[in-house]
């Protein structure tokens, strides 16, 4: 069987409304984007329209809704949105936005869902990036949740909801995240709230945009709108939501889902555990040591690379370090409590960045890249004697020898450092 192809869209569409929890107004603008560039919002509404793209690592919140960040930059309630794409298989696609939050419309994913039908998705010349769980991966959140994730063809959740309410109760369904049966079983399934909630949750700042119009709301006697779109529509909403989240692992995802209780920060959770054990699976080098020390000009202690992972050419490098006891920095650094120096770990990410940069260049032996500047840089957690360091790295901007890289460093799956790199080629 051939690969899957990425897949954009054809046409800008638009969508408008406000914010569930914001209450604020805004206008969603979907329009096509090159392979390889994946799902970005983008907040034209800020100066400089700084983008956020939509991924694990931009994950801020998870209280009621999934938020993104990159800067100052924020996205709330992204799970709808990225429930319809994830089911729809656009791979690429900005998402311009006019607000802080996505607009809710009738608290569905179906607008969505529709928008992008009616924006006529395309196939694009390559191949989509699929992500099939190996062994069997569980993750436990908060008393009484759970996940489990198995191999499966394409995406399936089977989940079981359980509140006190009694227009909800213990619900469990099976449902598949492919296109048609997402359109049919679960794009329709609204969001819910409690009444007794509203107060508490508006001095806090939220649902200030909730109303019957966008969120089934539920009293002490039952259900406060005119009715149900489905007998369990609170549990195929909830599915929904899982689709959504595991959407910002950014890729196909062939996986059966079991889970108990879920909510925005376990599915989360779960994305993380799915997105790291794949990147332990693609681990086999397209670019070995013996090939890095013919394009970098750093040896022994500064070289800092030990293998390629992932290349995409012009665009993505994924880079891995292995941290031993070994490294000499350790004799000096934090005697008996050794940390990996965060200079270093910077210096790593550059190194993998250089890569992508080099095997770009005629005649590379003559060039060198030097570093300019670093900006955005945080270290997220300490990197110990043990540690494998993945460094995922895509080029953002390059124009007349000058390049402007984002570069992630991840250990065990979670975020370990961060930072916007502009570095210069020039002959040696």
């Amino acid at each position: 069987m051939s690969a899957p192809r990425q897949r954009t869209i054809s046409k800008e569409i638009a969508l408008q409304g406000c914010g569930v929890h914001s209450g604020e107004a805004a206008t969603l603008t979907f329009r096509a984007a090159e392979p390889g560039t994946g799902i970005r919002f983008v907040r034209v509404d800020l100066d400089g329209s700084p983008e956020v793209p939509a991924r694990l690592d931009c994950v801020v919140d998870t209280e009621l809704g999934t938020t993104l960040a990159r800067g100052e930059a924020r996205v709330l309630t992204v799970e709808h949105v990225m429930a319809a794409i994830g089911a729809s298989g656009i791979d690429n696609v900005g998402l311009d936005l006019t607000g802080p939050e996505i607009p809710i419309r009738d608290g569905s994913f179906r607008d969505y869902f529709s928008a992008l039908s009616d924006a006529v998705p395309i196939e694009q010349d390559a191949e989509a990036r699929v992500v099939s769980v190996g062994e069997p991966l569980t993750v436990d959140g908060d008393p009484g949740q759970s996940y489990v994730a198995t191999k499966g063809a394409g995406l399936r959740v089977s989940a079981t909801i359980d509140f006190a309410h009694q227009a909800i109760g213990r619900r469990f369904g099976s449902f598949s995240a492919a296109a048609e049966a997402f359109g049919t079983d679960l794009a329709p399934a609204r969001t819910f709230g409690f009444k007794e909630d509203a107060e508490a949750l508006h001095a806090r700042g939220l649902a200030l945009g909730a109303s019957l119009e966008n969120t089934v709301v539920l009293d002490e006697d039952g259900v406060m709108n005119d009715g149900l779109r489905f007998e369990d529509e609170f549990l195929r909403h909830k599915v929904g939501d899982v689709i959504g989240d595991l959407a910002l692992i950014g890729a196909r995802i062939n996986a059966h889902v079991v889970t108990e209780r879920p909510s925005h920060r376990g599915n989360v959770a779960l994305a993380r555990a799915i997105a790291e054990q794949a990147r332990r699976s693609e681990r086999t080098p397209v670019i070995d040591i013996a090939k890095i020390m013919r394009y970098l000009p750093h040896r022994y202690p500064m070289l800092l690379v030990d293998r390629i992972t992932e290349y995409e050419a012009g665009k993505r490098i994924v880079g891995i370090k292995n941290v031993t006891i070994n490294e000499p920095f350790f004799q000096g650094h934090y005697p008996g409590h050794p940390v990996m120096p965060g200079v270093l770990v910077i210096e790593a990410m550059a190194q993998v960045g250089g890569l992508l940069l080099m095997d770009q260049i005629e005649n590379c032996e003559d060039k060198v890249v030097y570093f300019m500047s670093l900006d955005n840089v945080k270290w997220r957690r300490p990197i110990t004697p043990g540690d494998t360091i993945v460094f995922e790295l895509e080029l953002t901007k390059y124009r007349r020898q000058v390049c402007k890289m984002r570069g992630c460093a991840y250990v065990e799956g979670k975020l370990a450092a961060e930072a916007d790199l502009m570095a210069r080629i020039v002959d040696t």
